[in-house]
């Protein structure tokens, strides 16, 4: 199982896969089950409703759900958040939502996000 950080879906979607290390790239051909956070969902909508993204976030993770199979962590809402309440390196609420996800099923995140790297000891770049 591993997560995917928002800038990695959109990489993936564009097909900028240049762009990721060759330890990610192996990271999500090797995986046997890829997700995002739902949080990662919503980053991407508002990237789209500021004009930084050109496809709503339903269509990009559509999309890769049937590239990749991504699909979209449903874990129960409340059981995420107390593993972000631990996450007090960062004030950024996507950045605490999405390491809690992968922290919560003990499992990857494929990030170039180096403060994520550094406090998230199942990252991958």
């Amino acid at each position: 199982m591993t997560y995917l950080d928002t800038c990695v879906v959109v990489w993936l979607f564009g097909g900028e896969t240049d762009k990721l290390s060759k330890a990610a790239a192996v990271g999500i051909r090797e995986s046997d089950e890829i997700l995002v956070s739902p949080a990662v969902v919503l980053e991407l909508q508002l990237l789209h409703e500021i004009k930084r993204a050109r496809t709503a976030a339903l269509k990009v993770v559509e999309r890769l759900s049937a590239e990749i199979g991504l699909a979209i962590c449903r874990l129960p809402f409340a059981s995420v958040v107390e593993q972000a309440l631990d996450q007090d390196w960062t004030s950024d609420p996507f950045d605490r939502l999405i390491v809690a996800h992968a922290r919560a099923n003990d499992a990857s995140l494929i990030t170039r996000d180096e403060r994520i790297r550094r406090h998230y000891r199942r990252s991958i770049w």
